[in-house]
This record gives C-alpha cells, structure tokens and sequence, in this order.
C-alpha cells in the first residue's frame, strides 16, 4: 500500500472554484474520511487524486512521488463508486475477475481463481460466486464491487459514499465489515461520505470539507470535542448541538431571550459570542438549576430527545433509554459547564 500527500490542490470548472488551496497527508494502511455535504468537493477530491481530473494547481504525490503526469491507470488505484457498476449479465465470479483479465495485466486464470476466491471468503460471498449480479441484493452487489476493488490488490481505495444506496441496517453491518476489512489487511483507504456517524465510526482521521475548503482534520475525538468552527459543530452530532448567541457579564455568558447564564470565567472570552451545548449535556434532573417546557419529545429506544422551551430559546436535550415526560411537562435540567463550546461571532472557534 502506499501513503497519500495533496499539495495545494485547487481545481476550477470554469467560473466554479471546486477545490481551493487543498491539502492533506494519508499515512500507508490509514482509514481517512473526507467529510462534508453535498457539493462541498469531496469526490472531486478522489477524482483528482485517481487522475480523472487534473488539478489546476498543485500536486498529488503516492509514497512521496509525484503522480501528476501518470494516467489512472499508472496510479493504480480501486475506486468504488456509490453506484455499483457491475455487469449485470455476469457471475458474480466474472465480475471479480474481470480487472484481473485485462490484457495489460495478462495474469493466468489459476491466479485469478486464487485471488477471487480469497476475496469471497474476506466479504462472505463465496455462496453467490456462480450467482449473475442481476439477482443480487443491494448489499451484496456492493460487497462485489469492494471484491473486485480488493482483488487488484491496489496501492490505494478510493471509496465515494459506497454505503449510501443501502437501508440503515445494512449501512451499519457493512461499516463494521468495511472497518474490519481494513485493520486486517492494512490497507491504505480514502473514503468519502456526508454521514457523520460513517465518519466518526469508521475513521482514523477526518479531514471536513466545505465549498471546496478543509475547515478541520484531526482525530475522531477531535473533531466532535473541539471542532474548529461552527460549521463542523453541527455538521457533526446526532442531534444536531445547540447553538445560541449569549452576552458575557460578571464571569458569566447570558443566553439571550432565555434566564440561562452558564459560567465563562475565561479572561479572553469576548463580550458577545456564540455557545454551544452538545444535547447530551444538558441532564433533566429533580434539582436542576434551569427550568422549561417540553414542547416535543422524540423517544428514540436507547434514548429520548426532549426539545425543551426556555424563554425564547429551544434547547435539545438527549436522555438514556425512554423518558417518561411528557409535552407540556415543565422540567428542571443541569447543563454540564465543563463541556461547554465558544465561537466568535465569525463562527470561529476561541480557544480558551
């Protein structure tokens, strides 16, 4: 395998500014995520670095070595799409040899038997070997189209959202298979999705894309405890962290429009600022500080949100197992000072 430096990458397509000034080191054997809505360039990003678009400006290197003037082809890289793209009137069998018979590659039909049989048995589809792709489930074509990626043997996957076309239990099943594949083969991976939940399960790192921009990369941990600015704040976090303008006074931050202050003792904390409050720190509780009303309660089975009315404002609050409140019930709650989250008014994050 191999490891994966982006300099500088921009890429335009005509008046549209695709990718801006991007860079980023993968190391060999290394899961990375590249995480951001749609259109925030994320599968230019992997285009860019299969050689199918060129960059405008900068230069992608495999094992410290320019790749700039290689075909896709030379890169050799498997990239595995959302769709699945496989042929429907072949065996599943077929379908995984089919890179291995390519006229450039000219390898004998016992290796080739070796290698796809070795990748059935990685993804658990020795069964349907013989079985034509068209009969297959969505979960099963997709474990075909990782089989022929891994049959290759490439010096890097290149995965665009390969888990997005499934139901959520597949989704999760395949996660687990996917993070597993990749441990015991040690296999270098750039992975592309929008799910948060794909991105903090699965990921080594994280690099978060916006409009063409790395705004964040760092650990899992990172990303979710200390994100860099708003943006990657509710980008990622399920539900969706709080995010209220507040007026700092006497050692406190107010929220305005409600009667909470939380405490904001640090010295280079502005007067104005935004807080943010992750939903799994603010606690329902018989003596809690605060109070308010719930006005709707999304009971999730392991956990209940409760959206709670305080003044004005509406704060989200994530509760262990099935909360026995109800709309309309007035509760008290603590919010957990310790994990507190300040921006500046541009979004940006203070590091206090």
């Amino acid at each position: 395998m191999s490891n994966v430096t982006l300099k500088h990458i921009t890429k335009r397509f005509r008046a549209v500014t695709a990718l801006k000034d991007v860079s980023f080191h993968v190391e060999d054997g290394e899961f990375f995520v590249l995480l951001g809505p749609t259109g925030a360039g994320k599968t230019t990003t992997l285009r860019v670095i299969a050689g199918l678009e060129k960059q405008d400006e900068g230069n992608v290197e495999f094992d410290g070595a320019p790749v700039d003037s290689f075909t896709p082809a030379d890169r050799d890289v498997a990239f595995v799409f959302q769709q699945y793209s496989l042929y429907p009137t072949m065996s599943v069998y077929d379908n995984l040899a089919f890179p291995l018979r390519s006229p450039i590659r000219k390898t004998p039909e016992e290796v080739i038997r070796k290698k796809v049989y070795e990748a059935a048995e990685i993804l658990r589809i020795q069964h349907l070997l013989e079985r034509k792709t068209a009969r297959l489930s969505g979960g099963e074509m997709q474990r075909v189209s990782i089989g022929r990626a891994i049959v290759r043997e490439p010096r890097v996957f290149l995965m665009d959202e390969p888990l997005s076309n499934l139901d959520a239990k597949l989704r999760e099943a395949l996660r687990v298979e996917l993070k597993h594949l990749q441990k015991t083969l040690g296999k270098t991976i750039i992975y592309v999705t929008h799910d948060q939940i794909e991105a903090l399960t699965m990921a080594d790192r994280i690099a978060v894309l916006n409009e063409g921009q790395i705004v964040q990369e760092g650990l899992p941990d990172d990303i979710y405890d200390r994100p860099a600015t708003t943006f990657v704040a509710q980008l990622v976090g399920t539900p969706r962290i709080n995010l209220f303008e507040a007026e700092r006074r006497d050692g406190k931050a107010a929220i305005k429009q409600s009667a909470i202050t939380v405490e904001a003792q640090q010295q280079k904390l502005p007067e104005t600022l935004l807080l943010g409050i992750r939903p799994e720190d603010i606690r329902p509780a018989a003596d809690g500080e605060f109070a308010g009303q719930v006005v709707l309660k999304e009971p999730l089975g392991v956990e209940t949100v409760l959206h709670i009315k305080s003044g004005e404002q509406t704060l989200l609050s994530l509760v262990p197992g099935m909360s026995d409140a109800r709309i309309g019930d007035t509760v008290k709650f603590n919010i957990n000072s310790r994990k507190l989250h300040f921006f500046d008014m541009k979004r940006k994050r203070l590091n206090v």
